[in-house]
Order: C-alpha cells, then structure tokens, then sequence
C-alpha cells in the first residue's frame, strides 16, 4: 500500500495535520510541529514493513506519533500538573472574556489534573480516543494491544476520571 515513495506522498497529504493536531493536543504546539514531521519520517523509513493486512494506515501513524510521545512523556506530566495548578494561559483581558476564562481556567485545571493521575497506557488510550477520534480497534492497532486491554484501560480511566472530577456516572 504505501511501499513506494509516491504513494507514501497521498498517505501524508491525507493524515499529516490530523498526526499535528492529536500531538498539539498531546504535547503542545511547540513540539508537535517537530513530532508530527518525526512521525512522518519514522513512516517513510518503514514503509517497507507496514502490513496492510492490519487495516488502515490511520491507527500505524497514530501509534508511531504516541511511541514518540513516550519520549516525551516527563514534560508531558510536568505540563498537564502545572495546568492543574495554574489553568489556561490567558489569552484576552477584556472584561467580556474574564468569567468564561475562569471557568475555562476551572474546568481545564481540574481535567488536566485529573488525566495527569492516569497511568501512561489510560492516558494513551483516552487521549487516543478523545483527541484522535479513533476506535477500540484503532487504539488497538496504534499501541499494538489487544481490544480487550483498550476497552479495560478506558473503563479503568473513566471510573478515575468520573472519581477525580466528581461526576456521576
């Protein structure tokens, strides 16, 4: 499927920034711009060894971009704690946008709190999920697990997400 080097060019033009947006959303924009080209570059020197039999390249690129985000994984904890310390950046002082910044501020304060108290493999799987859009079956084949630990891992996560945000369920 993606063997030749031309081809590869269609598998980029069509998942290049959706790869950038789930690792912006992982890491920031500041390193995912640099992933994103990572992800794509890892891609092309094993394309060779991609088994189309596994299904679509999406979940391949997916899993490729989270192994890179284990790289980075420290400064990832270290960013979601210091967001559940201190919230948002703010973006606009005017006096319409400062309740809804501070709720904002509120409400991803405690959600990044609260995804930095998963383990690495829930936080994968529900970020994988909530940000990529994928399904257990993706998930699956992006982290190269069985759809059973996809489906426990997400049951896992929920129940600890729900506990730590106080929400019922």
């Amino acid at each position: 499927m993606i063997l030749a080097p031309d081809t590869f060019e269609a598998v980029f033009d069509a998942h290049y920034e959706e790869i950038r947006r789930y690792l912006g959303r992982r890491v920031g924009l500041d390193v995912a711009e640099d992933l994103a080209a990572e992800t794509f570059l890892i891609a092309f020197g094993r394309r060779a060894a991609y088994d189309p039999s596994y299904g679509s390249v999406r979940p391949w690129l997916y899993g490729i971009a989270t192994n890179l985000i284990g790289r980075h994984r420290r400064a990832e904890l270290r960013r979601y704690r210091a967001l559940a310390r201190s919230g948002p950046p703010p973006d606009d002082d005017s006096e319409d946008r400062v309740v809804d910044r501070l709720t904002a501020e509120v409400t991803v304060g405690r959600l990044a709190g609260a995804l930095a108290g998963l383990s690495a493999g829930e936080r994968d799987v529900v970020l994988l999920v909530a940000y990529g859009g994928l399904n257990y079956a993706e998930v699956a084949a992006a982290l190269r697990i069985a759809e059973g630990t996809v489906a426990s891992r997400l049951n896992r996560a929920r129940t600890k997400l729900r506990a730590t945000l106080g929400v019922e369920a």
